[in-house]
């Protein structure tokens, strides 16, 4: 007589389970948002689409891990192992070490706060952010995902991709309306963009932010290609028209000096 055989874990069945326990950690990872900075346990349950004790159960393992915390308010809240990779993210650009001096240097000749920003996809990340003596309530905090649609930044980092590439980018997306000034017509946005390759910088005046101008220039790698945007944000009364062709020169002159050392040092 044939016993059957126990069931054991294979090391395949034991990846796919660890895999799919990874994904599920970074499906919970991936709530978080601007709006929302702490998660309760059945809001993680009702996300996941599980059991409420299951989603205690992955949350404990991130908690256990350093990736989150519990909110003293209740609930729980990103932890400081995810403050330390986006450092260590940071670092891996190569770009920050060299931006963040003359970033330093810029904020300090023309007071003003500055932002370096790169594009991922349809969307513009603030990775270093240098903050006036007089700081402004603006959007594009550090770690910020922020709209192409709007902005300074954003627009600089789309306007030198490849025109079919841009448009398809745009319309794949809902673009969202900020303020009264902020443009949703794809068509006007390509003619801004063709408007600033021209130009060699941006200007945007309360298009994401009410009363915020903007100025921004395109950062270049070693290949030539555009990797970030070096940009000032303001109250739009702190640069009137007196003042904004030495603060475009300014921040044009420092981004082709992060280019510069870009190029020595690769992208």
């Amino acid at each position: 007589m044939t016993g059957r055989k126990s069931e054991k874990a294979t090391p395949a069945s034991q990846y796919r389970e660890r895999n799919s326990t990874a994904d599920r950690a970074l499906d919970i990872l991936g709530l978080f948002s601007q709006d929302k900075l702490s998660l309760s346990g059945q809001e993680v349950a009702t996300a996941l689409g599980t059991a409420r004790s299951t989603a205690y159960r992955y949350l404990q393992s991130l908690v256990g891990n350093g990736f989150l915390e519990e909110d003293p308010q209740g609930g729980f809240r990103l932890g400081l192992r995810v403050l330390e990779l986006a450092r260590l993210a940071r670092r891996g650009y190569g770009l920050s070490e060299i931006a963040l001096p003359l970033m330093r240097e810029l904020c300090s000749d023309i007071g003003e706060t500055v932002l370096l920003t790169r594009r991922a996809g349809g969307a513009a990340i603030c990775v270093e952010r240098c903050e006036a003596e007089h700081p402004v309530r603006i959007s594009y905090e550090r770690g910020s995902v922020l709209p192409a649609n709007a902005g300074a930044s954003a627009l600089a980092l789309l306007a030198w991709l490849p025109e079919q590439e841009c448009r398809e980018l745009l319309e794949a997306q809902r673009l969202q309306r900020f303020t009264a000034r902020t443009m949703t017509d794809v068509d006007a946005l390509m003619e801004r963009l063709a408007q600033i390759r021209q130009d060699g910088f941006t200007v945007s005046r309360g298009e994401l932010d009410v009363d915020i101008l903007g100025i921004a220039a395109p950062v270049r790698g070693a290949s030539g290609s555009v990797v970030a945007a070096l940009s000032i944000a303001a109250l739009e009364h702190r640069v009137p028209d007196r003042r904004l062709g030495e603060v475009v020169a300014a921040v044009r002159r420092a981004a082709e000096l992060i280019s510069g050392q870009l190029t020595v040092v690769g992208d």
